[in-house]
């Protein structure tokens, strides 16, 4: 008797870019607004960055569904947090809590590729990358998603950090003013959108300072 449904997985790839940026006094996190499937293409205008604190956003790529849930779980966490400690978490707290939850479901992980950018607890922005299953590293910038492996170099070459091997430790945020690196932001994903099928339509750019949190749209290509 044949196999029925033999090549059926409970994950997809909905596909979407996503990058953060940290500054002297800023962070700034962008997504395009995309969500394939395949070919096709399920929306244009799909946020995939989230707050989860008033300095503290999230941007994730790869299984939308599963983005959903890790949202919805942090969401819960940090309610508990704030009735606890009455305060908001702050982000490296964020950023451990985010590793831990993916940590704990390693054996059936969230498909999630994650992000986390924000200011830390003196007002420098921070800017913490992961894998699916909790593994992070905090960092001057990142990219994560299906136009990371374009997005990357173009990054590594602007803004290379220093080696997190060098004695005494160097500071990993970015030399940019916050107007340059928007720039560079919109200049990034302008270029993967020409090359990667699943980034395009229109970026979502999320700025967060002393001043709190803006955002600001861009239009990419939209085929």
């Amino acid at each position: 008797m044949p196999k029925e449904q033999a090549n059926w997985s409970p994950y997809d790839n909905n596909g979407g870019s996503c990058v953060a940026v940290a500054g002297a006094d800023y962070c700034v996190i962008a997504a395009d607004t995309r969500m394939s499937t395949g070919y096709n293409i399920l929306t244009r205008d799909y946020s995939k960055i989230c707050k989860l604190a008033d300095k503290c956003v999230m941007a994730s790529s790869g299984f939308q569904a599963d983005v959903k849930a890790l949202q919805k779980h942090l969401a819960a966490r940090h309610l508990i947090y704030q009735h606890q400690h009455n305060k908001q978490m702050s982000c490296p707290a964020m950023a451990q809590l985010l590793s831990n939850t993916l940590y704990y479901k390693r054996f059936f992980p969230y498909y999630s590729f994650n992000v986390l950018g924000g200011l830390d607890n003196e007002g420098k922005g921070c800017v913490f990358t992961y894998d699916a299953v909790g593994s992070y590293e905090k960092v001057g910038y990142s990219s994560q998603g299906s136009g990371s492996t374009l997005i990357m170099p173009f990054l590594d070459n602007q803004l290379k950090s220093p080696s997190p091997l060098l004695l005494p430790a160097r500071d990993a945020v970015t030399p940019l003013a916050e107007a340059e690196a928007i720039d560079l932001v919109k200049t990034v994903f302008a270029s993967a959108s020409e090359r990667d099928i699943y980034t395009g339509d229109k970026l979502e750019i999320v700025v967060i300072n002393a001043d709190g949190i803006r955002r600001e749209y861009m239009d990419l290509r939209k085929d």
